[in-house]
């Protein structure tokens, strides 16, 4: 699919199952105490308007390819302007049918110190989930729906996340 790698940043989409060790090792620095790694994974509930949909047995996840990792980049930009001296940033996602269980992305920073890592990584996933052309469809025994939770693509300067104190 798409891919960016250069020494202090991985942004990707694609079809292959995400490898959480391997991006965990990528991040790893020597001048670099702490790596903080999320990894959303399948459920099997949904919410939608305060009600509890039980039963999910799988995800679908479409992309805007070409739109993808410039906003990734964007997002990464950001999240550095906001914290300085991180690290690495990966930031990927899974596009294509996934099963229960499956990581659907990874964000992962790594920050000389702990208070970075987190609140950068936390920054991180809630931009991407705000401003990333990426649309989730979910599958229940009873149906299926597109786009549960979704909210308008907005830029990554604009994005406020819930760690953050008068950013």
């Amino acid at each position: 699919m798409f891919s960016e790698q250069t020494t202090d940043h991985w942004f990707a989409v694609t079809e292959e199952p995400l490898s959480v060790g391997a991006v965990y090792d990528w991040a790893v620095r020597s001048d670099c105490g702490a790596v903080v790694v999320f990894s959303g994974t399948v459920r099997d509930h949904a919410e939608e308007a305060g009600e509890l949909r039980t039963g999910v047995t799988h995800l679908e996840y479409e992309a805007y390819d070409e739109e993808v990792v410039p906003r990734f980049r964007a997002i990464a930009d950001e999240t550095r302007a906001r914290w300085s001296g991180l690290g690495r940033i990966a930031l990927i996602h899974r596009v294509g049918r996934l099963a229960l269980g499956e990581s659907s992305v990874l964000v992962v920073v790594s920050a000389p110190h702990r208070p970075e890592a987190f609140a950068a990584a936390r920054f991180a996933i809630d931009a991407l989930k705000a401003a990333a052309p990426i649309w989730k469809r979910e599958e229940w025994a009873g149906g299926s729906a597109w786009g549960t939770g979704a909210t308008e693509v907005t830029e990554p300067s604009r994005v406020r996340s819930t760690d953050e104190a008068g950013v």
